[in-house]
Order: structure tokens, then sequence, then C-alpha cells
């Protein structure tokens, strides 16, 4: 493919209504793009509306399990890029319910390959992996090179959404690449059973805040606005050699355990709470971070924000959220 321009290009990214494809919508949206999402469930509280971003895009009924859907959209609207961002993304539902999440995470996948494959317009395809496909390594930090290992169903779910996408341009020579991004959380993020969202709406509340783990296990936290920015660079970098094909690590690289991210939370925010640690959680890994010299390398990729000036942006967007 040749070098992106967003001006006036007809954008497809799936999962716009949710929380990190509706950030993407709205950059590419500011950038001039003609963007178009396919919506599934009409929810009360849709981050289209939450960005203020519903009367910019073209919202498009279907499903993505449903390849017809797929197909019509991205002819009807002549699309000339695909972002594939949309997911069952909640490891509880995906332990509560394997079916619907392998359906959404790998049919869908598939079918949106499938129609960007015969689609007479596609120009490139980016495609959300996740550092959850690696599983649990003994080696620490995940590279690109570290196997995929997933044991439980969101792990497995997007380790084969990889697989499959990585067939297509072996096989088909479609123009695609993978992001494996690491935990995003920022403003909007209306997922409130996260960690981050759900400890300062708690506080803004006057709840006590809830860790469903024992607070111990450590994750690679990365800010929306880096997470964003990863994406555009990847797609905007499609047309080199060293790109296409490739799967790519975004990430800080800087764990740190759900405790202490409690703790920098509660201290930005002036409050002195002990939260409620229930031990509950179940098939999760203890420890995972990144190794994103590849980005920072090949892209010129690299984080803008750290943990502390992340979460303070978050802060103010909840509380602001909140106050209306």
């Amino acid at each position: 493919m040749d070098k992106v321009n967003w001006e006036n290009m007809n954008v497809l990214v799936t999962g716009a209504d949710g929380f990190i494809g509706s950030h993407v919508a709205q950059a590419l949206v500011e950038k001039g793009a003609e963007v178009t999402t396919i919506v599934r469930d009409v929810r009360k509280c849709n981050n289209t509306d939450v960005l203020n971003i519903k009367d910019k895009v073209n919202i498009v009924y279907g499903d993505i399990i449903d390849f017809k859907d797929c197909e019509r959209v991205i002819n009807e609207y002549d699309t000339e890029f695909c972002f594939h961002i949309a997911a069952q993304a909640i490891v509880g539902h995906a332990n509560r319910s394997p079916l619907s999440t392998f359906k959404s995470n790998i049919k869908g996948t598939w079918n949106v390959l499938e129609a960007c494959r015969i689609s007479k317009t596609i120009k490139g395809v980016v495609i959300a992996s996740s550092d959850k496909a690696y599983g649990q390594q003994k080696k620490l930090p995940y590279t690109e090179e570290s196997p995929l290992s997933g044991y439980f169903p969101y792990d497995v779910s997007k380790a084969c959404a990889e697989m499959i996408a990585r067939s297509y341009y072996m096989t088909y020579n479609l123009s695609l690449a993978i992001t494996r991004n690491a935990n995003t959380y920022g403003p909007a993020d209306m997922n409130l059973s996260r960690i981050i969202p759900d400890v300062i709406t708690r506080l803004l509340k006057g709840k006590q805040p809830v860790i469903r783990s024992d607070g111990n296990p450590k994750r690679d936290y990365m800010y929306i606005k880096d997470a964003v920015n990863a994406y555009l660079i990847l797609a905007e970098n499609l047309h080199r050699k060293d790109v296409v094909g490739q799967a790519f690590n975004f990430g800080t690289g800087k764990p740190i355990s759900v405790l202490n991210l409690y703790k920098k939370i509660i201290k930005l925010m002036g409050k002195n709470v002990e939260p409620k640690i229930l031990g509950q959680a179940k098939n999760e890994i203890d420890m995972q971070y990144l190794d994103s010299t590849k980005a920072r390398k090949i892209l010129g990729w690299k984080e803008e924000y750290d943990i502390d000036s992340g979460l303070k942006e978050t802060i103010d967007w909840y509380k602001n959220y909140f106050s209306k």
C-alpha cells in the first residue's frame, strides 16, 4: 500500500462504541477521515455519546460475527482502511462465557479479514491483539519473539485471531499489521469493572474501593493517548516492508502492582481510604509487561505519558464527567 493520508479517507473502526475504538475514531475524525463503525448493541452508555462523536461517524447496525454485515459495511462505505478493534475484552466475562468470546474475537476477526480480502477498495488493516496473547512466560519482559501461549479464553482468543491475521498476510498478501498493547487506561473508559475507572468512580461517589485480586499482580499500564498514537503510527507505516505482516508491542515496560497503582490513585485524589481486598480473581497472570524496543526502533513510537501524568488526566476527566 501507499503512504496513508487520513484526509477524506474512508476508514472503518470496529469497536468505536467501546473505549479504545472510540478514541481511535475521534483521532481519525480530527484528522479529516470519513469514519464508519459497526455496532451490535445500542447501549445507554455508548462511547460515541461520551466522546461526542456520534454525529461525526457513520454508525452501521450489525454484528462482526455475521460475515454479510462485515462485507456490506466495507463495500457500501468504500472502506479504504480498517482498524479492527472490536472484541469481547473483559477477562472475567471471557471466563464466564467462552463461546461468545470466541465468536466475537476469533470468528469476528476472520469475517473482517475475509471481507477486507475480497474488497476492491481496502488498502490496509490494523488488527488489535493484546499482551494477554503471550500468556504466562518465564522470561520477562515479553518481546515479539516470545511464543503466543495463552491458557485462558480471552488470551487464547487473541492468540488465535493473530494467527488467522498472519495467515491472511502470508497467503493472500493482505496488507496488515498487529498491535499487542499493554493494559490501556484513560478518560471515557466506561467499563467500570476495570481497576482504574472502578477505583476512581467509587472514590468520587464516597464508596470503599474493591480490589478483586490479592493486590499483588503486576501489569504494564499505558495511557490511551499513547495507545491511539501507536495505532496511527503503525497504520501510517504499513507501506514499509519491515512493518507489513508484523506484530508490535506497545507499552511502558514499567510494571506496577495493583496495590501500588491503588496507592497512586488515592494520593492523586487526596484520599486516604483502605480498599476492600477480595483475593478472588482467577485465571489471571501474575506478572506481565512488554518490551517495546521494536516499535521504538522501527516505528519511532514512544510513550509520552508516565503513570502519574496519565492518571492525573484520567482522574480530572472522571471528576468533570460525574459532576455533569
